[in-house]
């Protein structure tokens, strides 16, 4: 999606360079249709989303466990769908750890959450964690934190 936004936004912004006013510098109405495409376009790219993206995770090793603190970025979050949760998993495709989500976060997006008490087996360094969607299950944008050993 992010690429998808920065492909629409770049075409708004060469729009608005190369076809912005006429020869006499007059307006002739394309930066508005331009900015009504780009609204459109983005519209429907965030109501396409099937997932929730992880952007963002950061972990630190205490004496009851690994303590993560995740950010979420849900673009259709609402009470009628939202993310529900999130999951740490190994390279192995064992899960560490998941934080249920009991209701949407419309008003406060990107949002982020934590984890306490995560067992991780010594010799697993990298651990990836994905969302999950009411709807479609679980997917979307992970993340990937190399974790720092005390």
């Amino acid at each position: 999606m992010r690429s998808l936004l920065g492909l629409v936004l770049f075409g708004a912004v060469l729009g608005t360079a190369c076809g912005g006013s006429d020869d006499d510098g007059t307006n002739d109405g394309s930066i508005d249709a331009t900015s009504a495409t780009v609204e459109a376009t983005v519209a429907e790219a965030s109501a396409e989303q099937r997932f929730p993206d992880i952007i963002d995770a950061t972990a630190e090793q205490t004496n009851l466990g690994w303590t993560f603190n995740v950010t979420v970025s849900s673009p259709y979050d609402s009470a009628d769908r939202y993310a529900d949760a999130w999951r740490i998993i190994g390279p192995d495709g064992t899960v560490y750890g998941t934080r249920e989500l009991a209701h949407d976060h419309a008003a406060e997006q990107p949002f982020t959450r934590t984890i306490q008490a995560v067992e991780i087996p010594d010799d697993v360094d990298v651990v990836t964690i994905e969302g999950r969607d009411q709807a479609d299950g679980w997917g979307g944008g992970t993340f990937e934190l190399t974790l720092s050993r005390s």
